[in-house]
């Protein structure tokens, strides 16, 4: 089966919020968190979701799930110290309910733009080649920044992709590197990190440029914007 855990366990410090973390903010009446989960609802080949969440904020997310009808949703859990431990966390949910030999789709719950033929295309690729990180080609000039200041080395843009999500692997798999990065106490910026230090090869998936995480309140008005311009409202 296909599962997506979902991590929603950042506090949003980087957005200064004094009322409510990120990933429950409201745009045009429904929270950021909702129209992430709704794409993985809504996606056919999606068996199974697994939310992990700030501990104080399970309660509402039950009551979301139930308001916008998510059920898919398997489990809620509490979320880490980090964001590799809220992920380690939905994992093992994930294994303890449906076991290891299934396909894992890590991704963020302010990343709301993700879209059914990125998810598809996903699952279609850790079928094959059993993981896929879902990339975006870079668009800007891309270069080393020297001690002193300078430009150092200037990258040729075309080689260079930037890692989005979700991340997706054989449930196994991940789970064994996520042990393994305990054992030697190592924190990974992502899963894909992580699995490359530990000798996995990486495939990649082209996802749209839009697929933005939601950070800053920069990005939060891009999303609103996003909706309105495209009416998905």
């Amino acid at each position: 089966m296909n599962i997506a855990v979902i991590f929603a366990g950042g506090s949003g410090q980087r957005m200064n919020l004094a009322t409510k973390p990120k990933q429950f903010l409201e745009v045009h009446g429904k929270p950021i968190i909702i129209y992430t989960l709704e794409q993985f609802q809504y996606c056919d080949q999606i068996d199974s979701i697994v939310l992990v969440s700030l501990k104080d904020w399970i309660g509402y997310c039950k009551e979301l799930a139930d308001c916008y009808n998510i059920s898919k949703l398997s489990a809620i859990v509490e979320g880490g110290v980090t964001g590799q431990e809220s992920i380690y966390h939905g994992l093992s949910k994930a294994k303890e309910l449906f076991g290891d030999d299934n396909i894992v789709l890590i991704h963020d719950g302010v990343r709301p733009l993700i879209d059914t033929e990125t998810i598809i295309r996903n699952i279609a690729m850790v079928k094959q080649k059993r993981c896929a990180i879902t990339i975006a080609p870079a668009i800007e000039t891309i270069f080393l920044k020297e001690n002193d200041g300078s430009v150092g080395t200037i990258i040729d843009r075309s080689k260079c992709q930037l890692a989005r999500a979700p991340q997706s692997f054989v449930l196994k798999d991940i789970f064994e590197a996520h042990n393994r990065a305990i054992n030697d106490q190592i924190e990974f910026i992502d899963s894909a990190s992580m699995m490359q230090h530990y000798g996995y090869k990486l495939f990649c998936v082209e996802g749209k440029p839009d697929n933005i995480k939601i950070t800053t309140l920069r990005d939060y008005y891009l999303f609103k914007a996003f909706l309105e311009a495209n009416n998905q409202l």
